[in-house]
């Protein structure tokens, strides 16, 4: 990608560019690939590691550079620096459409293997591979957004593929083992009791009582809350197995 400079000419290699319209033009710097992001995120902070080159551009595909005119009368009379502080921040970062469909797709995929670790068939607790969890999001038209993270994305996927797939599809349960004094787990055992799938352990001692449950992974933040709160954080909660199923 040429970058035509007054003595020289510049190819730019590896490069992302990020652009910001203001007062009516376009104004785009040359980045190095994922340097952007790691700036915006703190863990890169030398401005020159982010740069291909300090200029900015009204097109940097062409080597256009931007007239000083146009950048005070967009930016004010402040140094480059900071003009090209405030579109690493600000703007957005171009991508091309072969990389934008090579990042959804892996993007999908990525969000299709979480799926398939959280999600089993109901009728056999077994879990599906990978490639029929993709084919039950594009028939629940499910729409990969590509400025959120797989994880982020997951329980909204499930959601879908429960209501408008035909693939039948639960979570996976959770195994957790919890242990407290037993005057705690005593006052506590009624609403385990309510949350819990199946209760496959228990053994109440003088002292300290243990139980092993079967969970939705969902129940697990109301099991933690009802040890913080009703009993002071008293005792432990240990997660077994998270990809648990149950068996008839």
């Amino acid at each position: 990608m040429p970058i035509q400079q007054p003595s020289n000419q510049i190819k730019l290699t590896n490069v992302s560019v990020v652009r910001l319209k203001k007062a009516g033009k376009r104004f785009e710097i040359a980045c190095y690939k994922n340097k952007v992001q790691e700036w915006r995120n703190g863990v890169e902070t030398n401005l020159d590691d982010v740069l291909q080159i300090s200029n900015v551009f009204i097109n940097v595909s062409k080597g256009e550079v931007a007239k000083t005119g146009d950048l005070q009368k967009a930016f004010g009379k402040i140094p480059t620096d900071e003009i090209v502080k405030e579109i690493l921040n600000k703007g957005e970062v171009q991508v091309g459409e072969k990389e934008r469909e090579h990042d959804l797709s892996s993007l999908r995929k990525e969000i299709a293997t979480i799926v398939a670790e959280k999600c089993v068939d109901p009728e056999t607790q077994a879990p599906y591979p990978i490639g029929i969890i993709e084919r039950a999001m594009a028939e629940a038209g499910f729409s990969v957004k590509p400025n959120k993270t797989a994880k982020s994305q997951v329980s909204e996927c499930i959601k879908l593929l429960q209501s408008d797939s035909t693939l039948p599809i639960q979570r996976a349960r959770m195994r957790i083992r919890i242990t407290m004094p037993t005057s705690d787990m005593t006052k506590l055992r009624g609403k385990l009791v309510e949350v819990a799938e199946k209760i496959e352990y228990e053994q109440a001692g003088e002292n300290e009582s243990d139980m092993v449950l079967l969970i939705d992974p969902g129940q697990f933040r109301v099991i933690n809350e009802l040890q913080q709160k009703d009993c002071k954080g008293r005792g432990r909660i240990e997660t077994l197995t998270f990809a648990a199923t149950t068996k008839s």
